[in-house]
């Protein structure tokens, strides 16, 4: 036995099985709903700290802060490096996200930007309507921007508890629009809440910000470069008296995204396969690199800073910021304020609403042809949650208001908050008891998803498990016969087959011979066994016998399998389904496929865990947009 055949034998028992593949707008839901636990306890010890020692708070965030080189420095309070300083790395998370939906997620069909981007708007406009039509000759006014934006964390974490079991478009549909919601936050606070501008410093920071963009354009990797133009770009805009968190949303907004290739995964493969044959630092230094540019900028940023603003920066943005000192009289007096009652109606009216009746305005205008990605019901809900207003709120609020009307805004924005929390659950509580058809069609709507299968299923071509026509969900599966991840997927795809008699599956071949040396060989005799009507007989052979795909195996199987094995050692040798496996590697090619298993169903790229559950969540999901017509 060759050394080769002794590695791929041992190599599904070495594989340690982790199903945690996820999309980066995925890794992004997940990470923002598990904050939000982290982030109500930070607004709790403020409270608690705020109103049992006062003076203790204070002097702790009142603490300053001067960094300086020579005759020039920058000096600041602790509370300012919070709210200016770090939370500028919130915002370059949000603009990444933003830049990964235009590049690769819904919003990259343009059509499906303007409705997001209509509700986003009418979720901030009608909000600032109320609040000023109730601050009128007010001087609590000049706060109206207080009233506007959504707190994205706050929002996913009170859906996820509110919503038990929702379709992950509903999620999807809410951080699209509460995206633009930030957005315009930002350029709200850059235009209408910086005072004492200086042009100078202001031209220098946009310069940079220019610097950044050409550059990333023409793929300059040097991440020491990009860091100096964002700390250089956060200074200047710091000395130009706008807020320098715009600097961090711009490049976020600047940084592309995009799907890893199979040239740069062959690239990587092969310079680590250098390394292995001689490990020296600068092999090992190449390798890195090879891998790491692999992932595109945006996904690196993501997965680096994420975390750290969602369970760091953020909570500790509520802990410098969530400061009322609650007594009777004063709440009294809060509640019956206009600053309190304008954010408090804003959020909790005019974002529903606001939301809800852009995009259906926005249908009925169009006839149709912009229509949410959801139900009325999920479009409901989710301006109703879009009512929870935190971080943006507060920061808006500590920049306009001082004194009483400071603490008058912050107990309407805990208290809106609250309310839509409540007022979600109550929701989603009704909507789960309509009949299911109904409760479906609420939440799922009838609009076309995005169609990520580059070429579709073809019953005359394509291999199918189950039902050739008709079939309520199909999934493909674009797969490697060495691939240890396709082999322990496979129960999984055929307990799914058990138990979906509508469900049709599809195996197209994508075999990456740059790791896996058997795979093409092994592709090859699924086809030499279809000429002979036995596909998926070979099939299921091939997958439970991943480590034994030498020639000498796979005539083995042949006969096991009763096939005429001169015709099918003469077709091996003909590379007969060479060209057809090449035109399923094409369409993978087209459809951005570049490792295995990848899976699509009815059309829609999976991303996410192959465990049975997952797979069956996803399978049900399909099944229920089929089963109301939604395709």
């Amino acid at each position: 036995m060759t050394d080769s055949q002794t590695a791929a034998e041992a190599q599904p028992a070495r594989t340690l099985w982790v199903p945690t593949r996820k999309t980066p707008l995925r890794q992004f839901l997940q990470t923002e709903t598990g904050s939000a636990a982290i982030l109500a306890g930070g607004v709790l010890v403020a409270l608690i700290w705020s109103n049992v020692a006062a003076g203790s708070y204070e002097r702790l965030w009142s603490t300053p802060l001067d960094i300086r080189v020579d005759s020039h420095g920058l000096a600041m309070d602790l509370r300012t490096f919070v709210n200016s300083g770090l939370m500028a790395l919130f915002f370059l998370v949000v603009g990444l996200e933003a830049r990964r939906e235009f590049d690769m997620g819904e919003l990259r069909v343009r059509s499906r930007l303007t409705l997001p981007v209509l509700a986003g708007l009418g979720g901030m406009v009608l909000p600032i309507v109320i609040f000023l039509a109730i601050n009128a000759g007010q001087p609590t006014a000049r706060g109206w921007g207080t009233a506007m934006s959504t707190d994205t964390a706050f929002a996913l974490g009170a859906l996820a508890l509110a919503g038990k079991g929702l379709p992950d478009r509903v999620r999807t549909y809410l951080l699209t629009f509460a995206v633009v919601d930030d957005l315009g936050g930002i350029v709200v606070i850059a235009c209408f809440y910086s005072s004492n501008v200086r042009w100078m410093a202001l031209v220098i920071g946009a310069l940079l910000l220019v610097a950044y963009g050409v550059l990333s354009r023409r793929g300059i990797r040097n991440g020491p470069v990009y860091a100096l133009i964002g700390v250089a770009c956060w200074v200047a805009f710091f000395k130009s008296g706008v807020d320098p968190i715009v600097s961090g949303l711009v490049i976020g907004l600047l940084t592309v995204a995009y799907p890893a290739n199979r040239e740069d995964l062959t690239q990587a493969t092969e310079t680590f396969r250098l390394f292995r044959e001689q490990p020296t630092a600068r092999l090992a230094a190449e390798a890195r690199e090879e891998v790491r540019v692999a992932i595109s900028p945006n996904e690196r940023l993501q997965q680096r800073y994420h975390p750290w603003t969602s369970y760091v920066i953020v909570p500790l943005f509520a802990l410098a910021n969530a400061d009322v000192r609650i007594s009777s009289s004063f709440l009294a007096h809060a509640y019956a304020s206009p600053a309190t009652l304008g954010i408090m109606i804003g959020y909790l009216a005019g974002k529903p609403i606001g939301t809800g009746g852009a995009a259906w305005l926005a249908t009925k205008l169009s006839k149709g042809r912009l229509s949410p990605p959801v139900g009325w019901g999920a479009v409901t809900g989710a301006g109703l949650v879009a009512g929870i207003g935190f971080t943006v709120a507060l920061l808006i609020a500590s920049l306009s208001l001082t004194g009483t009307d400071l603490a008058e805004a912050k107990v309407g924005i805990l208290s809106g908050a609250v309310c839509a929390a409540i007022l979600t659950w109550v929701f989603f509580r009704v909507l789960d008891r309509l009949p299911v058809r109904t409760r479906l069609r609420a939440l799922l709507g009838t609009a076309e998803t995005v169609t990520d299968l580059a070429m579709p299923v073809d019953p005359d071509r394509d291999h199918i498990r189950g039902p050739r026509e008709d079939a309520l969900v199909t999934l493909v599966e674009y797969g490697d016969f060495e691939c240890p991840y396709c082999g322990q997927a496979e129960p999984h795809v055929r307990e799914l087959l058990r138990g979906h008699a509508e469900l049709r599956f599809v195996f197209r071949h994508l075999p990456l011979t740059d790791v896996h040396p058997h795979a093409q060989m092994a592709a090859e005799a699924a086809e030499a066994a279809d000429r002979q009507g036995k596909f998926w007989e070979m099939h299921d052979t091939l997958m439970d016998h991943q480590g034994e795909l030498t020639v000498k195996d796979l005539l083995r199987y042949a006969a096991d399998l009763g096939l005429d094995t001169e015709k099918f050692s003469a077709d091996l040798r003909k590379h007969t389904g060479a060209a057809r496996i090449a035109e399923d590697v094409d369409s993978a090619d087209l459809a951005t496929v570049s490792g295995t298993p990848t899976f699509f169903i009815n059309g829609n790229r999976y991303y996410g865990a192959y465990d049975i559950d997952a797979l069956q969540e996803a399978v049900r999901t399909a099944k229920a947009r089929a089963f109301i017509g939604a395709r």
